[in-house]
């Protein structure tokens, strides 16, 4: 009983295996240059589509600056500057407000006043 089985185990798996397609993979060298340029192409990249998000360029017309003039400027940025702004862009809050804290310590005094009301 337990051969039976596992003939048949093996059988399926002998099936999937040659049913599976196979995907070989290759490997090579690449040099420094390419990694920094696409590192720097990434980077400009996450610059430029921050640029293009519409708060930002609303931001940016309120300081005056056109939106097609930022991305020129960004287009003209050297790598470590762009480096640099995209290291900021990464690290920057998603999402966050200052206004959380007040929320929440608005939440914790409703909660103590509802609580030591009854």
């Amino acid at each position: 009983m337990k051969s039976a089985w596992a003939r048949t185990i093996c059988r399926l798996l002998i099936v999937l295996m040659a049913w599976t397609p196979f995907q070989w993979a290759q490997a090579g060298m690449i040099g420094t240059d390419q990694v920094v340029a696409s590192t720097a192409q990434a980077d400009r990249a996450a610059v430029l589509s921050f640029v293009s998000r519409a708060d930002v360029a609303s931001q940016l017309q309120s300081f005056g600056i056109d939106a097609s003039t930022a991305k020129d400027r960004v287009a003209a940025m050297t790598d470590q500057e762009l480096r640099t702004i995209a290291g900021k862009i990464e690290a920057m809050p998603a999402g966050a407000s200052s206004s959380g804290w007040v929320i929440l310590i608005i939440i914790v005094l409703v909660i103590w006043w509802v609580a030591t009301k009854h």
